[in-house]
């Protein structure tokens, strides 16, 4: 397997996006983000900037014609998923920041003097639906709802892209990092003493160490073997009562409070409760250990306190 030397990321001041620029600029590797206006940034002189409106379908291809040839495309746009309700408005606006931006990317990357090497475009194990105790992989059939359909959808507007590169579609799970996400949510409330189990607590969490997500996009960034989806979840999924134990002991906090169905129908309306918070998705990781990835966080316990130590 070769390394990448050029890399572009959409969605690079998120989360993910953070994680995976300091790691490849660590090891020497050009980085390139796509971002809506050029700005001053920290890293200025080691990231390049090309511009583009996914909402108006413009992109710089000039600009990214001039990094020469790109290594790999990642793409980690999306608006928020579980951060406020569902309205028509919101809907719509989760849909089109992730369906116009890759559909832009998948038609550029064959447009592009040099196609890059691959096209590494978001996906998520939404798209399994809520599946109570059944193992789900690369192989099983998508489920139902609004983030099931979402993630067909999305998943299929890169499609086009295979016409000049491979395509992996990443579908990631509830990755566990002390920078952001969904554990430092958690671990907010869990210091309040009001942390506890979500519903019964018995629906699948199928979560990734963030480091472990970062080494598993670069593994799908060198190995030409693999295309299609790839799910990006630990080896390990784990009940959210036993998620929720592991918080509550990383953070010496009580874990005696429950949200019930009703709570959270209340506070975020019953699709995102129904649909994000009370989900049993148990996924695995199938695609990437068979092809001999190796992950380096296998607890969600050992997770939880490296992100502890991270902040």
């Amino acid at each position: 397997m070769s390394s990448p030397s050029t890399v572009v990321i959409s969605g690079a001041s998120g989360l993910l996006g953070r994680a995976l620029t300091a790691a490849l600029l660590a090891d020497g590797i050009e980085v390139a983000h796509l971002v809506r206006r050029a700005t001053p940034t920290p890293t200025e002189g080691r990231v390049h900037q090309v511009t583009w409106d996914p909402g108006s379908a413009t992109i710089d291809l000039e600009g990214l014609n001039a990094l020469g040839p790109i290594s790999a495309v990642v793409n980690l746009s999306g608006a928020g998923i579980a951060d406020r309700r569902w309205t028509d408005a919101r809907r719509a606006e989760i849909r089109s920041s992730r369906l116009a931006t890759t559909a832009l990317l998948a038609s550029t990357i064959t447009e592009l003097a040099i196609a890059p090497q691959v096209f590494l475009s978001g996906s998520a194990i939404g798209i399994y639906g809520d599946r109570g105790d059944v193992v789900l992989d690369e192989a099983s059939e998508p489920g139902s709802g609004f983030l099931a359909q979402l993630c067909e959808d999305w998943e299929a507007a890169a499609s086009p892209a295979t016409a000049a590169t491979r395509v992996v579609t990443l579908r990631t799970g509830i990755v566990l990092s002390g920078d952001g996400g969904a554990l430092v949510k958690q671990l907010t409330i869990f210091k309040l003493g009001l942390g506890g189990k979500l519903g019964t607590g018995q629906q699948w969490v199928s979560w990734i160490d963030v480091a472990d997500w970062v080494a598993a996009v670069r593994w799908c960034m060198t190995s030409s073997a693999l295309s299609g989806a790839v799910n990006l979840v630990g080896p390990s999924p784990v009940r959210n009562v036993t998620l929720t134990k592991a918080i509550a002991s990383a953070a010496h906090r009580p874990h005696l409070a429950t949200a019930p169905r009703v709570a959270l129908e209340l506070a975020l309306g019953r699709p995102v409760a129904n649909e994000v918070l009370l989900a049993s998705q148990r996924v695995v990781p199938k695609v990437l250990e068979a092809s001999g990835f190796s992950f380096a966080v296998t607890s969600v316990e050992e997770s939880i306190a490296r992100s502890l130590k991270q902040r």
